[in-house]
């Protein structure tokens, strides 16, 4: 009997450890595929009915004014916008002298996650009946991004605007391979339907203040 519990107990180590290696195999090959392509080269930058930066990392809030001032669309949300922060302030902030953007750039304030960034952004597409928006978020937080988007706006057109922080550009490979890990996992949880489960520090990387 003891002899036939030991023979069992290894046969179900092997097939547990045999069943973690392929888990963990098919989480790299999905990591690697993630990162492909969240650091492709987007196409480019086209004109649209309006633009929506999600807050949280560095050079979004600029990025989302110089396409707004080039052109590229008529209306900007910035979704996610700490409660008490207004233009002029977040204007000030990018450099730029907010009378440029009186009438043009709308603040939400109610997002305090990914998942609620695209619910506010939902709500703003339908209240302004746009077909196509510009997103510009990070890259490594694109992807996610685009898959809550897709979850709540049907027949809008996106078009993805990454940007590439500045502290990830100077060869900072580890943290570059480490905040995509940590957005890969997440991502996976939202093509899982599971965002709701992750709380708003997880979601998203903080937001203006």
């Amino acid at each position: 009997m003891i002899r036939l519990c030991g023979s069992y107990l290894r046969r179900l180590a092997a097939t547990a450890l045999g069943l973690a290696g392929a888990l963990a195999a098919a989480w790299l090959g999905g990591f690697a595929w993630f990162v492909h392509q969240a650091e492709q080269k987007p196409p480019p930058v086209v004109s649209a009915d309006g633009i929506v930066v999600l807050t949280g990392g560095a050079n979004r809030l600029e990025t989302g004014f110089a396409l707004l001032l080039a052109g590229r669309a008529d209306r900007l949300l910035i979704s996610g916008v700490d409660r008490g922060v207004d233009l002029p302030r977040l204007a000030a902030r990018a450099g730029i002298d907010p009378s440029r953007l009186a009438g043009r750039v709308t603040l939400g304030h109610l997002a305090d996650s990914t998942r609620g960034n695209a619910l506010e952004i939902a709500n703003w597409v339908q209240a302004n009946g746009l077909k196509s928006l510009i997103v510009v978020t990070s890259f490594y937080h694109m992807p996610r991004a685009m898959a809550e988007l897709g979850r709540v706006l049907h027949g809008v057109a996106l078009y993805p605007t990454p940007v590439v922080p500045e502290a990830l550009k100077s060869g900072a490979e580890m943290k570059r391979l480490r905040l995509l890990s940590e957005e890969y996992t997440k991502w996976l949880a939202v093509k899982a339907g599971l965002s709701e489960f992750l709380t708003p520090k997880e979601q998203s990387r903080g937001t203006w203040g």
